[in-house]
């Protein structure tokens, strides 16, 4: 039962990820915002519905941590400015791509073990993700997936750092309390021209509150449970999510190289998947 709870959780983690690339495109795509205003609010509104759960936390001020908190919004600022010339579906393929390279990296270096199974997994899903970049129409622009890569490897950092913390909700809260007052305080030198309208605001504000706030702590909740190979792997997921989600609300096209990156990726994500639990079953005691 537990490990179908985690499941569950994982699934819906990964929805708000994919909701959090959806927004943020509809919100720049119909030029509502522009990409530092929606940071702005989006770690703002984060932290506005996570400062309870601060407060209420006796030892608060050790879940404020100024890495994870600097990692946060580098990754969310990052995130935004890179959307402006990315569709939905290959940003996410790009940001979760360095993710999972960055983590799988990490893990080796630090006791993972990577079997065949879990080996040809990974292989597959990397594969998909290098269909998309494969020069043609639908090629992202470099600067874009540059800056997108950054925020990949922010998020990488952040993601990690949340397998030692004790505390997911009061973590989290520290973390947007920081990444929102760092956002606050260079916007003003990086900005190349604030604005926003109802709509940009309201997107922003659910954007944090609602797809950023509780998936992060639901996410910080999961990660003790999970490798970091694993952890890398289903976020892969995020982006073929976020695929159908251009297309339902963004109308973007969906093209045939999409389709099969998309496939490649959630096919190397079961495989990961599959092997994990097996082989997790299979070190575990006799009881």
């Amino acid at each position: 039962m537990a490990g179908k709870f985690i499941v569950l959780k994982i699934i819906i983690a990964m929805i708000a990820f994919a909701a959090n690339s959806v927004i943020c495109r509809v919100a720049l795509r119909g030029n509502h915002i522009d990409p530092v205003t929606f940071t702005d609010l989006r770690l703002l509104s984060g932290a506005v519905v996570l400062l309870p759960f601060f407060l209420l936390r006796k030892d608060g001020k050790g879940s404020l941590s100024l890495k994870n908190g600097f990692s946060l919004v580098v990754y969310a600022m990052c995130f935004a400015i890179a959307y402006i010339h990315l569709d939905t579906g290959a940003g996410a393929l790009l940001l979760f791509g360095v993710v999972q390279l960055a983590m799988v990296i990490y893990g080796l270096f630090h006791g993972d073990r990577l079997s065949p199974g879990r080996a040809a997994g990974l292989l597959i899903a990397s594969c998909g993700l290098l269909m998309l970049l494969l020069p043609g129409a639908t090629a992202p622009m470099p600067g874009s997936a540059l800056i997108m890569a950054l925020a990949g490897l922010a998020w990488a950092t952040y993601t990690l750092a949340g397998k030692k913390m004790p505390e997911a909700t009061a973590s989290t809260a520290g973390n947007f309390l920081i990444a929102a007052s760092l956002a606050l305080l260079v916007s003003p030198f990086i900005s190349s021209g604030m604005h926003a309208d109802g709509t940009g605001i309201v997107l922003a504000v659910m954007a944090g509150a609602v797809a950023s706030a509780g998936a992060y702590v639901l996410w910080y909740s999961l990660l003790p449970h999970l490798d970091a190979v694993t952890a890398s792997t289903v976020q892969l997921s995020v982006p073929c999510l976020a695929m159908l989600g251009g297309v339902l609300f963004t109308g973007e096209s969906l093209s045939l190289k999409m389709v099969l990156s998309a496939g490649a990726v959630l096919s190397g994500i079961g495989i990961v998947i599959g092997f994990s639990r097996s082989e997790s079953s299979g070190s575990s005691p006799a009881k």
